[in-house]
């Protein structure tokens, strides 16, 4: 299954009209202007998605900062983007898709095959110099029906053991990682047992994602295999999509911890591990 549309592979679909349901997902911890980003400049005929309001009910200490949203509220959104059984979906942001693997992967859980994300993002649209345009896209409302269990989750319970027989994935930035610094949650560190893995290590300097051997060989050197059971947690599970996304694209399958640590922190009887694990 393919995880990735490169432009000039979006922009034949546009031209050749077929149907193709393109979705902005621009957010970024700390930015909270993603929809005026959109409306000032997108790729033509895009949708805007709200990471905080259509991808996520409120923050909730119980099941982290963006816990998934209920199945009927998740599919009213899809809806609303125009989404109708059979599409084929790109989502797209401006930060390698780090905000639009959330609904990529939330898509995929939902049912949803023909979803890919834009290699390179906005920035390698505008870099190939094809047109962007402003204002609200408004679409005629879709038909999609969709379901859940389409890709492997765990819980807090499942991360606090998955190192004793797995690789459990910090996608996190190496210092919140080893608990030098944590912005937003209540404690700093890292779960027990897990891995440094870093999001931005996933892509080139051009925000594109790394060929499928350069990640192969980055997972295996973290202790990935395609016998060994792989989860990931970030912050607020989205980032923790993207590295879902590029163990795809190596080859190999893992389970999201949708809450990851904003959950995990908010709970006084689970242990936080600070610095670097043995061997990292």
């Amino acid at each position: 299954m393919e995880t990735l549309i490169d432009v000039a592979g979006l922009n034949a679909r546009m031209t050749a009209g077929q149907r193709t349901v393109v979705l902005d997902v621009r957010w970024a911890l700390g930015d909270p202007e993603g929809r005026s980003h959109y409306l000032k400049e997108h790729i033509p005929g895009a949708v805007y998605v709200d990471l905080p309001t259509q991808l996520a009910d409120p923050a909730d200490p119980g099941r982290g900062r963006h816990p998934l949203p209920s199945l009927a509220r998740f599919q009213e959104a899809a809806r609303s983007w125009g989404i109708c059984a059979g599409d084929v979906v790109v989502a797209y942001d401006d930060a390698g898709n780090t905000s639009a693997a959330r609904v990529w992967w939330m898509l995929r859980d939902a049912g949803v095959r023909t979803v890919f994300l834009l290699d390179g993002g906005l920035a390698a649209w505008r870099s190939a110099g094809l047109p962007l345009e402003g204002g609200q896209v408004e679409p005629e409302t879709g038909d999609v029906t969709l379901g859940r269990g389409g890709m492997a989750v765990t819980d807090a319970d499942g991360a606090a053991g998955w190192s004793a027989g797995g690789v459990l994935l910090d996608a996190r930035a190496g210092e919140r990682y080893r608990g030098e610094i944590e912005p937003v949650d209540p404690r700093a560190g890292h779960i027990p047992g897990a891995v440094s893995a870093p999001t931005t290590g996933n892509l080139d300097d051009d925000g594109r994602f790394l060929p499928p051997e350069k990640l192969r060989e980055r997972f295996t050197g973290l202790g990935v295999d395609a016998t060994t059971p792989t989860a990931v947690y970030c912050g607020s599970g989205v980032t923790a999509s993207h590295e879902i996304a590029a163990l795809e694209i190596a080859g190999f399958s893992a389970a999201l911890f949708p809450g990851s640590f904003s959950e995990w922190s908010n709970d006084p009887s689970r242990q936080v591990a600070t610095g670097a694990e043995a061997g990292q």
